[in-house]
């Protein structure tokens, strides 16, 4: 792996070290990973046992189990919501990764995102401290940094307040990780906090809402485009940096995981290219779409399938989301590779899996 030097690790092209493990991990560590069977999960799965750890699995029963299939690895049986499943998947661990989350940015109850992010978060973190957990890294997102106002990529100092988060998610997420910063502070919890931008690459089988837009760009579906950008990063390198937080990262410190910063039309581009389209040269102004919006959101109720348009969708389209990732790339060796990688890899496994002809 990036960032190593023992022999059953990888190094990537573009590696640079930082300096030594704050933490030691030893071959053969028992790590829980929650959310071990999701896009993310199963990236940070893979990371870990190539690192030579001893690698479980939490998912729910209800979770598609394919991203495990064939890796050597323990699956349990558990759910953000029931505290004694999460004691249980704990029992014997050393290492804690806590991808899991409810990652919708709309939903008929947004309740039930609050429940899994954040008080799922906190019993996860509380089942951590019983069981004497020496390491935690806790996965949040920059959806918790403020963007609003920003004249340059946004950096780990720009801690947003839940009441200025746009949606659910993004409220929730900001609260987890407020949950997660004070109990290092109040209760010891050994915690690295990370923040993902927005991962794109393989696996991704629900899909997420990211990788809808590109199956939708794929398929011919999305024509025009708003004005907006984010970070995109391949999620393989994401889940690199996890594993690097977890050996060099400094507890209660927080560090983004990103990649490149692109204009969304520059993304439709690239998709169209690769499938043979023309890409999509009209921009469209936020406000008249806000009653598409709304309606769809309405539809969304009555079918139970997310909507593609939404009202928090396009408030979040008003900034520019970009941020850097100098913070990780100085004190954990991250880097990222080119954006196009992470879309021809998720291209290409879509088509693989069967989502596009």
């Amino acid at each position: 792996m990036r960032g190593s030097a023992t022999d059953n690790e990888q190094s990537f092209p573009g590696e640079h070290r930082a300096p030594g493990p704050s933490f030691a991990l030893r071959p053969g560590d028992p790590v829980l990973v929650t959310g071990g069977s999701g896009f993310l999960g199963s990236a940070v799965m893979r990371v870990l046992i190539l690192r030579g750890l001893r690698v479980r699995a939490l998912v729910r029963p209800t979770s598609p189990a394919a991203n495990l299939t064939g890796l050597p690895c323990e699956t349990v049986q558990g759910d953000l919501e029931s505290p004694a499943s999460l004691r249980a998947a704990l029992r014997g661990v050393r290492c804690l990764v806590h991808v899991a989350a409810d990652y919708r940015l709309w939903a008929p109850d947004p309740a039930a995102i609050l429940r899994v992010n954040v008080d799922g978060t906190r019993a996860l973190m509380r089942a951590a401290l019983e069981a004497g957990v020496a390491r935690v890294v806790h996965t949040s997102s920059v959806a918790t940094l403020r963007v609003a106002g920003a004249t340059a990529p946004v950096d780990e100092t720009a801690a947003q307040r839940p009441e200025e988060a746009i949606g659910t998610y993004k409220r929730s997420k900001t609260l987890a990780e407020r949950v997660v910063e004070e109990m290092v502070a109040r209760d010891g919890l050994p915690a690295v906090i990370v923040n993902p931008s927005t991962p794109v690459g393989p696996r991704d089988i629900r899909p997420t809402p990211t990788g809808r837009m590109i199956l939708d760009a794929a398929r011919g579906k999305i024509p025009a485009f708003v004005d907006t950008g984010l970070n995109f990063a391949h999620v393989d390198d994401i889940a690199q940096g996890h594993l690097l937080a977890l050996e060099r990262g400094r507890v209660g410190e927080r560090y983004i995981l990103g990649g490149q910063n692109l204009l969304l039309r520059d993304l439709l581009a690239e998709i169209a290219r690769r499938t043979g389209r023309r890409p999509p040269r009209i921009r469209l102004p936020r406000a008249p779409l806000f009653p598409l919006a709304l309606g769809a959101e309405a539809v969304a109720r009555l079918t139970g399938k997310e909507p593609l348009l939404t009202r928090d969708g396009l408030r979040m389209a008003r900034y520019r989301m970009f941020f850097t990732s100098a913070k990780a790339e100085r004190e954990l060796g991250y880097c990222a590779r080119p954006y196009e990688e992470g879309v021809a890899d998720a291209l290409a496994w879509f088509r693989s899996a069967g989502y596009l002809a």
